[in-house]
C-alpha cells in the first residue's frame, strides 16, 4: 500500500497529522505533496515539528493568488508527482484549494481519493469551501466522515455504501493527542500576560468578514463592546490576509491586542484559558468544543452542527453594535451538554484500517463501483 497526502495549510497539516504519524508506524508507504498554498517557511517548519512529522517530500512552492491559477498551478504540480510515486490511492482533507487539486489530479490519473472530512455541508454556496467540499465529494471513492449526520447528507446526494464510514474527526484527534502539551509546554499566558479566564480569543479570516471594510469595522466594534461589558481584553491572533484597511480600523480598539499568528501548541493553549472564544474558523470552532470552551461562530452558517447541539456554540448571523453582547450573554445562560462529538480520538487508527484491509482499493475503480448521482 502506497498513500500520496496533499496538502497546502496548516489545518490540514494537523488534521492529517495523526493519519501520516500511523503510517510511519506501522510501516506504511506515504508520499507527502505540500502544495505551499498558505506559505510561510518558519511557521510550517513550527506546525511540522511540534505534530512530530518529518518534512513533505514535494514542496510545489504554489503560494496564494486568484482561485483559478491557484488551482491550476497546484495540479500542474501535483500531477507529474503522481506520475513518479503512483501511489494506490490519494487522501485530502477538508475543503481547501489544496484538496480539491489533489483529488481533481488524483481523479484524473484515475487513482483512488479518500476524502478526510466528507460530507460537511453548510448550504452556502457562497463559500468556496463549500463548492470545493461538494466537487471533492462527487469525485472520491472513499469518505471518512465525522459523525452519522454526514453519512445522512452524502446519501441524500447520492453517495453511499460501503466505502462511506463514520470515523469521527482527524482534527479531534490532534486535539485530545496535544492539548496536555500544550499546558505544559506552552508559555504563550506568560509571554503575553494573560490569566487564564480573564481574556477573549478573536480569529477572522474570511472573506465574509474580512473584504468589505465596513463590514469589518462594525464586526470589530461589536467585539469592543463585547469587551467593554466583559471588562477583558480581546487577544486577537491576525491573519496574513489583512491589509493596512483593517490595521486602520483596529487602531481605535483599546480592548483588541492584536498578535502575530502562533504555533500549534500555543493556539491550544489560548484556547484552553479563554473565557469565550470568538471565531469563523470551522477548525477552531470544533477545538474549542473538544476543549470544552464556549464560542461565539461569527458566520450564519455552519458545516459543523454538532457544537451547536451541545449548548456550547451560538452562531452571530447579523453583527450589530450590542449582537455579540446579546449573544454571549444568551450563551452563557444556557446550559452545556459538554460531550465530546467529533469522535474518541481513534479516527485516523479506523482510517487507515479501512484502507488496509477493510476496503480493496483496486475495487473503488472498477465499474460501478463509484456512486451515481441520484436522478429526480
Amino acid at each position: 500500500m502506497h498513500i500520496a497526502f496533499v496538502l497546502g495549510t496548516r489545518p490540514e497539516i494537523i488534521k492529517l497529522s495523526s493519519l501520516i504519524s500511523a503510517c510511519i508506524r506501522d510501516g506504511v508507504r506515504y508520499t507527502l505533496i505540500h502544495t505551499n498554498q498558505h506559505y510561510a517557511a518558519a511557521m510550517d517548519r513550527l506546525f511540522f515539528e511540534e505534530l512530530g512529522l518529518p518534512r513533505a517530500h514535494f514542496n510545489l512552492g504554489v503560494g496564494s493568488g486568484p482561485a483559478g491559477l491557484q488551482l491550476a498551478r497546484m495540479m500542474m504540480g501535483i500531477e507529474p508527482v503522481l506520475q513518479e510515486v503512483k501511489p494506490d490511492c490519494v487522501i485530502v482533507q477538508g475543503d481547501t484549494n489544496s484538496a480539491l487539486a489533489g483529488g481533481l489530479a488524483a481523479s484524473k490519473a484515475c487513482i483512488p481519493v479518500g476524502h478526510v472530512e466528507a460530507g460537511l455541508r453548510s448550504f452556502d454556496r457562497s463559500m468556496p469551501e463549500e463548492t470545493n467540499r461538494v466537487l471533492l465529494d462527487h469525485l472520491s471513492s472513499f469518505w471518512f466522515c465525522p459523525s452519522p449526520l454526514q453519512v445522512e447528507l452524502l446519501a441524500r446526494e447520492g453517495i453511499e455504501g460501503p466505502n462511506v464510514l463514520i470515523t469521527g474527526n482527524t482534527g479531534n484527534d490532534a486535539t485530545l493527542l496535544h492539548a496536555r502539551a500544550a499546558a505544559e509546554r506552552s508559555v504563550i499566558h506568560e509571554r503575553l500576560g494573560l490569566q487564564h479566564d480573564n481574556y477573549l480569543l478573536l480569529t477572522c479570516h474570511r472573506p465574509s468578514n474580512t473584504d468589505d471594510p465596513a463590514h469589518f469595522a462594525q464586526l470589530m466594534q461589536a467585539v469592543q463592546c463585547l469587551a467593554e461589558e466583559q471588562q477583558r481584553q480581546v487577544v486577537f491572533s491576525v491573519h496574513p490576509r489583512l491589509d493596512q484597511r483593517h490595521w486602520k480600523v483596529l487602531q481605535g480598539m483599546s480592548r483588541i491586542r492584536t498578535i502575530d499568528p502562533v504555533g500549534y501548541l500555543d493556539m491550544l493553549a489560548l484556547l484552553q484559558g479563554a473565557a469565550l472564544v470568538l471565531t469563523d474558523s470551522g477548525g477552531l470552532q470544533e477545538e474549542a468544543c473538544v476543549l470544552q470552551r464556549r464560542c461565539l461562530i461569527l458566520r450564519p452558517n455552519t458545516e459543523r452542527p454538532e457544537s451547536l447541539e451541545t449548548g456550547g456554540a451560538r452562531l452571530v448571523s447579523h453583527v450589530g453594535a450590542n449582537s455579540l453582547v446579546e449573544a454571549a450573554q444568551a450563551l452563557f445562560k444556557t446550559q452545556v451538554t459538554w460531550k465530546n462529538p467529533f469522535g474518541d480520538g481513534n479516527a485516523h487508527r479506523q482510517i487507515l484500517d479501512a484502507l488496509m484491509g477493510q476496503l480493496n482499493v483496486e475495487a473503488a475503480l472498477r465499474p460501478g463501483a463509484l456512486p451515481r448521482p441520484v436522478v429526480s
